[in-house]
C-alpha cells in the first residue's frame, strides 16, 4: 500500500490553535501518512471580485490539494454556536473552481473549543454545509474536544485517554475508507 496523502483544513487562523493541534493528533494517530495542512486566509468571496479578478490562486491550489488527497481532516472551532466565518468562507470559494474535489472524498471531521460541549454544534451545521459536496462523510466516533486549551501538553499531544482512544477509531474508520 502507498502512503496515504492526507490534508488538514483548519477553521481557525491562528497557528498554534487547538483545531491545528487536533488535525496534527489526528494525523498522528492515522499512522504512516503524507500530511499537510492547508491555508484558507482568502479574501471574502465576493462575485463582483471574482467577476473582475478571477479565483485567487491560493484557492486554486487548495482546490488541487483537496482533489490530490486520498481522505480530508477538518476541524472547526465554534464561535457563536456555528463554525467559523473562515471556514464557510473557503468552502465556498472552493465551489467556485470548475470540478468537485470532495466528491466521494473520505472526509472525517472534529471540532476543539474552549466551551463544554466541544464545538458540537458547530461541527453538526459543518457537517451540513459538506453535503452539497458529496463527500464521505465518517459518522464516528465524534470527536468534540471540550476546554480544548486543557487537553494538550507542551508538545501539542492529547492528554486525554478517551479522546485519544476516540480519535484513534476515527483515524483507523478512515484508513479503512480509503483501502
Amino acid at each position: 500500500m502507498t502512503t496515504a496523502k492526507i490534508i488538514g483544513i483548519s477553521g481557525s487562523l491562528r497557528t498554534e490553535s487547538t483545531n491545528r493541534k487536533l488535525l496534527r493528533e489526528a494525523a498522528r494517530l492515522f499512522g504512516d501518512c503524507d500530511y499537510s495542512e492547508a491555508e484558507i486566509q482568502f479574501p471574502l468571496y465576493d462575485g463582483d471580485d471574482e467577476d473582475k479578478t478571477g479565483i485567487p490562486d491560493a484557492v486554486k491550489k487548495l482546490h488541487a490539494q483537496i482533489g490530490a488527497a486520498d481522505a480530508v481532516l477538518v476541524s472547526t472551532p465554534e464561535y457563536n454556536k456555528g463554525p467559523s466565518g473562515v471556514l464557510k468562507n473557503a468552502l465556498d470559494w472552493v465551489s467556485r473552481v470548475e470540478g468537485n474535489p470532495w466528491n466521494n472524498k473520505p472526509l472525517a471531521v472534529m471540532s476543539a473549543a474552549a466551551g463544554r460541549a466541544g464545538g458540537e454544534r458547530a461541527q453538526m451545521i459543518l457537517r451540513g454545509f459538506m453535503v452539497p459536496f458529496r463527500p464521505m462523510i465518517l459518522q464516528g466516533p465524534e470527536i468534540h474536544l471540550a476546554a480544548s486549551q486543557k487537553e494538550f501538553d507542551e508538545n501539542g499531544r492529547l492528554t486525554g485517554e478517551i479522546y485519544i482512544k476516540e480519535l484513534s477509531a476515527l483515524m483507523q474508520a478512515l484508513k479503512a475508507l480509503i483501502d
